[in-house]
C-alpha cells in the first residue's frame, strides 16, 4: 500500500503513513457547541468546489441535510467529544460540522488538493480546528470514534459501485459510520455492510438536490432521492438480535 501525502507548499506538507499527523488551526479557534438552528445557518457559510469533477461526484451536502444528520449523530452521541473522520470531505462541510457541536479531534481527507483548499478556507472562516489530508481512502490508516461521509453515488457509467471502497474504509477505521447513498440502492449497501460485518441501526431519507454544476446538466435543480444509514460494526461477543428492525430516526431528533 503506497504511503500517502499531505501534498508540499504553503498549504500542506509531506506526511509518511509510519507518522501520520494532520494540519490542525490553533486550539485558540476552537469554538462552543451549538443548537442545531445556528448549525445550519453556519454550515450555509460553507463554499462548495469552485469547479466540480463529474467523474468524481463531488456534489456538496446540502447545509440543512447535513446540519440533521450531525445534529442525529451528536444526539447518539457519536459526535462530542470523539475522534471525527470524514471521508471524501469535499470542501469539509460534515467535518467542519462536527467540530462545531464538540468532536474532540476531526480528520478530513480527499484526493481532490483544490476541494482541500476550499475546505481550509472553510475552517478558517468558521474558526474551526481540523486537520486536512490528501490520501486515497484505501490508504487511510488510522482509527476513529465515528465516520462520516457523503461518497459517490456511483452514477457515472462503468463506476456504479464507487461507494464500495468507503464502506469498506468506514468500518475498518470506526465502530460507527454515518454515509449517503442513492435510495434505489440501500439493498445492496445493506447486504454490502452485512458482508463487511456491520449493519445498519438507523435511516432517514432525504430529496438531495443537486444544482446545475456540471456541463451534461440540462435542469436546474434534480432532485435525488437519498438514505442515510448510521452503520455499526458487529461485534461478535454481542448478540444483536433482540435489537430489533432498522429504525427510521425522525428529524431532529436529540437535544444535545
Amino acid at each position: 500500500m503506497p504511503a500517502y501525502r499531505v501534498s508540499p507548499g504553503k498549504l500542506f506538507r509531506d506526511i509518511t503513513r509510519t507518522s501520520p499527523t494532520a494540519i490542525s488551526f490553533p486550539r485558540a479557534l476552537l469554538r462552543p457547541g451549538v443548537k442545531k438552528q445556528q448549525l445550519e445557518i453556519l454550515l450555509e457559510k460553507v463554499r462548495g468546489h469552485p469547479a466540480p469533477s463529474p467523474g468524481l461526484e463531488q456534489y456538496s451536502t446540502p447545509a440543512p441535510i447535513a446540519a440533521d444528520v450531525l445534529w442525529f449523530a451528536y444526539s447518539m452521541g457519536d459526535i462530542a467529544g470523539k475522534k471525527v473522520v470524514d471521508l471524501g470531505c469535499g470542501t469539509g462541510v460534515l467535518g467542519i460540522g462536527a467540530k462545531l457541536l464538540g468532536a474532540e479531534e476531526v480528520v478530513s481527507l480527499d484526493m481532490d488538493e483544490a476541494a482541500l483548499a476550499v475546505a481550509m478556507k472553510n475552517a478558517q472562516a468558521l474558526k474551526v480546528d481540523i486537520g486536512l489530508l490528501t490520501v486515497d481512502v484505501a490508504d487511510f490508516p488510522e482509527t476513529a470514534d465515528t465516520v462520516v461521509m457523503n461518497p459517490p453515488f456511483g452514477a457515472q457509467a462503468g463506476d456504479r459501485h464507487a461507494d464500495v471502497p468507503f464502506l469498506e474504509r468506514a468500518l475498518a477505521v470506526a465502530p460507527f459510520a454515518y454515509t449517503f447513498h442513492k435510495a434505489e440502492t440501500e439493498p445492496f449497501v445493506l447486504r454490502k455492510v452485512e458482508a463487511l460485518g456491520g449493519e445498519a441501526t438507523h435511516r432517514k431519507e432525504y430529496a438531495f438536490p443537486l444544482p446545475h454544476s456540471m456541463p451534461f446538466h440540462t435542469e436546474e435543480v434534480r432532485e435525488v432521492p437519498v438514505v442515510m444509514l448510521r452503520i455499526r460494526r458487529k461485534d461478535p461477543a454481542v448478540n444483536y438480535k433482540s435489537e430489533g428492525a432498522l429504525v427510521r430516526a425522525a428529524s431532529g431528533e436529540g437535544t444535545p
